[in-house]
C-alpha cells in the first residue's frame, strides 16, 4: 500500500493550497481517508477525515469552515483545499487510511491502518 501526497508549499498567510493523495494498492473506494498534522514538537493531530461514500465528512474545531476534505474514487485521490491559511496550519500533513466509519473514530489515528509520507505546509505570517 502507498499513499503519496503531494501539494504542500510556502504560502502566505490568507493564503489557499490543495494537498492530494494518491493512494495505490488498496481498495481506496471501501476506505475512510483522514488528513492529519503534525508541527514540530507536538503530536499529530486530526484535520479531517471522509468517509468511503464521500457522503460524510469530519473536521477538527480548528479547520472547520476553511478547509474541505473530497475524494475521486475513480482516481483512488483524497484532497484537502486550504483556505484562509493561518500561520498555526503550519504543519506537515499526512493522509491515511482507515476501515473505520465511526465519525468518532475516524477523528482517532490510533485506528488507521496506512500512512502516507507527509507533505510540508509553511504559513507565513
Amino acid at each position: 500500500v502507498q499513499l503519496q501526497a503531494s501539494g504542500g508549499g510556502l504560502v502566505q498567510a490568507g493564503g489557499s493550497l490543495r494537498l492530494s493523495c494518491a493512494a495505490s494498492g488498496l481498495a481506496f473506494s471501501r476506505y475512510t481517508m483522514g488528513w492529519f498534522r503534525q508541527a514540530p514538537g507536538k503530536e499529530r493531530e486530526f484535520v479531517a477525515a471522509i468517509i468511503w461514500t464521500g457522503g460524510s465528512t469530519t473536521y477538527a474545531d480548528s479547520v472547520k469552515g476553511r478547509f474541505t476534505i473530497s475524494r475521486d474514487n475513480t482516481k483512488n485521490t483524497v484532497y484537502l483545499q486550504m483556505n484562509s491559511l493561518k500561520p498555526e496550519d503550519t504543519a506537515v500533513y499526512f493522509c491515511a487510511g482507515t476501515s473505520v466509519i465511526a465519525a468518532q473514530s475516524m477523528r482517532m489515528k490510533k485506528y488507521y491502518n496506512y500512512w502516507g509520507q507527509g507533505t510540508q505546509v509553511t504559513v507565513s505570517s
